[in-house]
């Protein structure tokens, strides 16, 4: 972890004057606060630098290896999240995290010991009801970062008609987050009506030329909106952070 002597030195001069506030804050940011567990190398300064603890991709590590990992950030942070996690994962981990919970729609794990109230702005679009694990790895995502996306759910261009209810919230938004599998339509029609960037999210729901989403993905690429972004297929956690920030910057604004 940190060297204590380092930020006692530190300290001292900022308290005699001699070290500005900004300045100690900048040293504390680059000072290196890494845990070798032989197997991964834990990031416990993260937060500090980019406002979120260090995330854990589930997949390919054994439910030892994940356990170990979630129990050795929980000693540490309040707030936890497990991405692409097996009910293996979260078993193993819940020994070590007794109160450790498991989104089991959007295959997280996560703990939130440090409750806040959460910011509005994130409207979180979904085409069908089969984009909802990835739009929930979205939702939750959001949430541990401080937001509280408005759901609008099943809205695809098969039915546009459904869409015309939400567009007081859909305009309404700081940023949005359109996810999409089959062709990926719906990201591009949703830029057409906001002036709020957009981050579209390809899944690999689709029949065989689908490709696992990569038909999707082209579209969303090749999109004629506007303030359109693409983030990876299956990305919810990219997205939710993406938005995370950017309504964090927005909602700053509002406030000044």
């Amino acid at each position: 972890m940190w060297d204590q002597t380092q930020i006692r030195q530190m300290l001292t001069e900022l308290s005699n004057g001699t070290r500005s506030v900004d300045d100690v804050l900048a040293r504390l940011r680059a000072m290196p606060a890494v845990e070798d567990l032989g197997f991964a190398r834990l990031d416990h300064h993260r937060a500090l630098r980019q406002g979120f603890t260090e995330v854990v991709y589930c997949a390919s590590k054994t439910p030892d290896q994940v356990a170990q990992i979630m129990s050795r950030l929980v000693e540490h942070h309040g707030r936890v999240l497990g991405t692409r996690a097996t009910r293996e994962h979260f078993e193993a981990s819940a020994k070590l995290v007794p109160d450790l919970q498991y989104h089991e729609l959007a295959r997280s794990i996560w703990i939130d010991r440090e409750p806040r109230e959460r910011k509005n702005g994130v409207a979180l679009i979904a085409a069908g009801t089969a984009d909802l694990p990835v739009a929930e790895e979205a939702a939750l995502t959001l949430e541990l970062m401080g937001h509280a996306p408005r759901r609008i759910y099943d809205v695809g261009v098969a039915g546009l008609h459904r869409l015309v209810n939400e567009l007081p919230a859909i305009q309404s938004a700081s940023v949005l987050i359109v996810v999409a599998g089959m062709e990926g339509a719906l990201p591009s029609v949703i830029g057409g009506l906001v002036s709020a960037p957009v981050i579209a999210v390809p899944t690999s729901v689709g029949y065989g030329t689908g490709m696992g989403g990569i038909a999707a993905l082209l579209g969303m690429l090749n999109s004629c909106a506007a303030g359109l972004g693409v983030v990876n297929i299956d990305n919810g956690f990219g997205a939710g952070c993406l938005a995370a920030r950017i309504n964090q910057l927005a909602q700053h604004r509002e406030s000044q």
